[in-house]
């Protein structure tokens, strides 16, 4: 059985529903295909989406069981973890055929199946009782995402050695919780079971937390998870993982070398990244180029080596984003279709979505003095915000970097409550050039905490309204 197509788009996650909705929207004919069963990805499935669920949930459950009282009220409050699991499912659920009913709204084909390029111009999908479709097609858009990377030396069982989706499907609160990796998914996945209960420790290579963020607003954010109880480990590394009765024993030692010390756990995290998943696709044999990290090598376009072979979102360089990947995907859409597609990387929002929340765009400070460009600082903390104040949310604080010669906004860092929701503002401000002062004088209603923000960025000249 033979099909043509203008476009075949191979996953079904941000990147890939993306780009087929697209393309349908242009006027081609596409298809997207996925392997799962139910269209969205990782980030729908196993990822972004049910984590929130639970973060938002575990954020509601701490705050009734610990700071209602200072707001007077009083209230007795219990963990139902299978209500809440049930609630991430839901959610799920409704998104996924969200996602489905877009593509067919948009005359997409929606196909399930394992891909597998059987030339330029041809995919092979596999169905589940082993039919095999083949797609004639004059454009083929690599969409595949990424996957878990393994930890040398510790095998996932998704039970007790878990890997984030394990994470996100435990059927009790363990009493221990051993994160190896201090990033922005262990750290959320950590906050989730700290708050319901868990003793959580993480253990992190680097000698810091959160690698990619400005240097000031990471040292911040982890004396606030350690307040919280997190505990950490830094330059450290784990080297062997042993079971001992209903208990591990995790051996770890110094990232530079040294004496191994043990610490028992009843849940070990491995989140130390992801890694593009391209296996059994047949790149090689399509003639496919990939680079040194095994990613999908494009130019600034979207194009492969291969003509009529693309390639978009965390298989490709870049950072490993869902939004970076819808982007993407609306951009290679319109190349295919004839258009000018393009993205501005300097202007892609980053977030952690703890409590509170971390977020950024642009360049941090360390970034800056590293390309030797000349800069201004405006900071303003969430403590002298009224809005921050009447939620009793006042950790954290805003920094606004600006060009010392034009004004113009370089980043934007974020520490504190709706840090995700505020930072899309400054996203605006870089996507459209504008300077620190544009910022400034722009009227933000009051009380919000939009006004940390405003107030950052008239410390950069020095005139802060503050408190």
């Amino acid at each position: 059985m033979s099909d043509q197509f203008d476009a075949v788009v191979i996953g079904g996650g941000p990147g890939g529903y993306n780009a087929a909705i697209r393309l349908g929207q242009l006027g081609l004919k596409a298809a997207c295909v996925d392997a799962r069963g139910t269209f969205g990805g990782t980030c729908l499935n196993v990822g972004c989406i049910p984590s929130k669920a639970l973060l938002h949930a575990s954020e509601r459950f701490e705050e009734a069981a610990k700071h209602f009282p200072k707001l007077g009220i009083k209230a007795q409050v219990s963990l139902d973890l299978p209500a809440m699991m049930a609630h991430k499912s839901k959610v799920v659920g409704e998104l996924t055929k969200g996602v489905e009913f877009l593509l067919k709204k948009n005359k997409c084909e929606a196909i399930v199946g394992t891909s597998r390029i059987a030339a330029p111009g041809r995919v092979e999908v596999k169905a589940a009782d082993g039919a095999v479709r083949t797609l004639e097609t004059r454009h083929i858009v690599i969409a595949t995402g990424s996957e878990v990377m393994p930890l040398a030396g510790v095998a996932v069982d998704e039970q007790r050695v878990v890997s984030s989706t394990g994470a996100l499907a435990l059927t009790e609160v363990p009493k221990r919780l051993l994160v190896v990796g201090g990033g922005y998914i262990g750290l959320e996945l950590g906050s989730v079971w700290r708050r319901l209960g868990s003793e959580v420790t993480v253990v992190e290579f680097l000698d810091r937390i959160a690698p990619g963020l400005d240097g000031e607003v990471g040292k911040q954010f982890q004396r606030i998870l350690t307040r919280q109880g997190i505990a950490f480990r830094l330059s450290t590394k784990v080297v062997g993982v042993e079971r001992s009765g209903d208990a591990l024993k995790v051996q770890v030692e110094p990232a530079g070398g040294g004496p191994t010390q043990t610490i028992e756990t009843d849940v070990l995290l491995v989140s130390i990244g992801r890694r593009p998943y391209t296996e059994g696709l047949g790149l090689e044999a399509a003639g496919v180029a990939r680079d040194a990290r095994g990613r999908v090598a494009t130019d600034a376009g979207f194009r492969t080596n291969v003509d009529g072979i693309w390639a978009i979102g965390d298989c490709r360089e870049g950072a490993m984003l869902a939004h970076k990947a819808e982007d993407e995907a609306v951009a290679c859409a319109e190349n295919i279709a004839g258009r000018t597609g393009h993205v501005n990387y300097e202007a892609i929002p980053s977030v952690v979505y703890t409590a509170p929340e971390v977020a950024a765009v642009g360049r941090t400070e360390e970034e800056l003095k590293a390309a030797g460009i000349a800069y201004k600082v405006g900071k303003f903390p969430f403590t002298a915000n009224a809005r921050a104040k009447t939620i009793a949310a006042t950790e954290g604080f805003v920094k606004v970097l600006a060009d010392a010669k034009t004004d113009r906004v370089l980043g934007v860092h974020i520490l504190g409550a709706e840090a995700g929701n505020l930072i899309a503002e400054a996203a605006l401000a870089i996507e459209f050039g504008a300077a620190s002062e544009d910022i400034a004088r722009t009227c933000h209603a009051h009380p919000t905490l939009s006004e940390a923000l405003r107030q950052a960025a008239m410390a950069v000249e020095g005139w802060t309204m503050q408190m």
